[in-house]
């Protein structure tokens, strides 16, 4: 499965090998095809690996000088850092329909081909041998390596039907081909390969070098045509022991990852990724739109985030990874809707009051370092409702900084108090506090365009207010459960 589109354009017309011959086509080897379109995209300005948030100035530029220089590579980076979105990409630089051989397993080129079987084809049919066309989606092959993984699994056996069928054991078509073999002409991702024992990885060695493959003992010269390419924590890969040393040495280059290292990247990645728009119920008597999560809301699980993976607090071998985030901010929503759902709304918009549902759900994806061995203790929830405090507090003071609340907590004065919750409407939290002064100013400090100011919309940055005001300490707040009280 990759992140390649639909088919933009029908496949080519040559059905037989002398159709194919006679539009001058040629044999291109793979690696040959991601250069000349990598270098095209270049030229013509356009991103060369769309979606890849953060890394336009550091990653990006490694991986296009190793694509250009024709190089295998290995991608080395934490959990959650995109490695194998990266690697998934890549098959967007393929051309994206490619002859094959009609029956080949090996995906073989019509004038390049490397089989028994096929050379035999190509002497029976001549120019009438079938062509068929290969879209780029279906030249990509994926193992995620496992102890278990044998060399079967990567490279091929010798199928014992076959060879009872009355073939030879020397017979190259007694080979049952694995993942390798069968991704011929495409690309080849190895996730977590320091999980390989290292008898599998010495069975990549032929195929990262000379190209060609052996099965028990049998050389079966292939001369297997494709990029392949790895993924691995970096601990792992620099540990001796965890990966063989001449299999490092095949690689052309590593290419370290990262998480986004600015909060703007950060924010692109969850606005990118989180997929919050198919939570509504569209249609029905209970219909409800998609649901809304303001910029400022989404700014504070970024911040959360980060400051989760720069928490002395948190393993930081382990990392933190960009789902973290991103599952964050689909429960944000999530929440939104439940109570939209419950209160009778059409719109559900997310308010602060829904950022605590994102501590219990994402406890598990964090592995602290001072971890006790209790199961039931509390004290990794307290570190994240800390940190999560801490998130909303920056982003208060970046987006309001300057801005004159004071008509706001003046509402408090007179000893009155404003109750939310996570089952709380809008009208019902704004109808507590009646005109709110300056609310058109906080509403474009939190970049809601004038058009899409709603009840929903006020109610969301006027507990933001709230809640900023309490954390800088011009409010008092109690919480119990999902109620939530603030006054002076």
């Amino acid at each position: 499965m990759t992140d390649t589109p639909v088919p933009a354009t029908p496949a080519p017309a040559p059905t037989t090998l002398g159709e194919l011959r006679a539009t001058g086509a040629t044999a291109r080897p793979v690696k040959a095809e991601i250069r000349a379109n990598l270098l095209a995209r270049l030229a013509a300005g356009e991103p060369t690996l769309p979606g890849m948030v953060g890394f336009e100035d550091t990653v990006l530029p490694e991986v296009e000088r190793a694509l250009i220089a024709g190089h295998d590579l290995v991608l080395l980076g934490e959990r959650g850092q995109g490695k194998t979105r990266l690697i998934r990409t890549l098959v967007g630089l393929l051309d994206e329909w490619t002859p094959v051989l009609v029956g080949s397993e090996l995906n073989e080129h019509p004038l390049a081909p490397i089989s028994v079987w096929a050379h035999r084809q190509i002497a029976e049919h001549g120019d009438a041998t079938p062509v068929g066309w290969l879209h780029r989606s279906e030249r990509f092959g994926e193992k995620l390596a496992t102890p278990d993984t044998s060399v079967g699994d990567l490279i091929g056996d010798v199928d014992p039907i076959k060879v009872a069928e009355g073939r030879t054991l020397g017979d190259p078509e007694t080979v049952h081909y694995g993942l390798v073999p069968r991704t011929n002409r495409g690309i080849f991702s190895v996730n977590e390969l320091p999980d390989l024992a290292e008898r599998i990885q010495v069975a990549l060695l032929n195929v990262l070098e000379e190209r060609d493959i052996q099965i028990r003992g049998y050389r079966v010269r292939l001369p297997l045509d494709l990029l392949l390419v790895a993924s691995a924590n970096p601990e792992d890969y620099t540990n001796r022991g965890r990966i063989i040393t001449p299999l490092k040495d095949r690689f052309g280059a590593e290419v370290r990852t990262h998480y986004p290292i600015e909060l703007a990247d950060e924010i692109r990645l969850l606005e990118q990724e989180a997929r919050t728009s198919g939570l509504g119920a569209p249609g029905g008597q209970e219909a409800l739109d998609a649901p809304v999560v303001p910029q400022h809301l989404v700014e504070i699980v970024a911040r959360f985030t980060r400051l989760v993976r720069e928490s002395s607090h948190v393993d930081q071998r382990s990392g933190v990874s960009a789902r973290f985030a991103i599952a964050g901010l689909e429960t944000v929503a999530a929440s939104a809707v439940r109570r939209a759902a419950v209160a009778g709304e059409t719109r559900p918009v997310a308010r602060v009051v829904d950022l605590p549902s994102v501590v219990p759900a994402s406890r598990g994806k964090v592995e602290f370092a001072d971890a006790g061995s209790d199961p039931d203790d509390d004290r990794e929830l307290e570190i994240l409702e800390h940190l999560l405090r801490q998130a909303t507090a920056q982003t208060f003071r970046a987006r309001c900084a300057g801005l004159d609340l004071t008509g706001l907590q003046e509402h408090f004065t007179g000893g009155e108090t404003v109750e939310s919750g996570d089952l709380v409407p809008a009208p019902a939290l704004l109808g507590q506090l009646g005109t709110v002064p300056r609310l058109a100013e906080l509403l474009g400090r939190l970049g809601v365009p004038e058009g899409d100011q709603s009840a929903e919309q006020a109610a969301a940055a006027v507990e933001f207010a709230l809640e900023g005001l309490h954390l800088t300490r011009r409010l008092a707040k109690d919480t119990d459960g999902g109620r939530t009280v603030y006054g002076a």
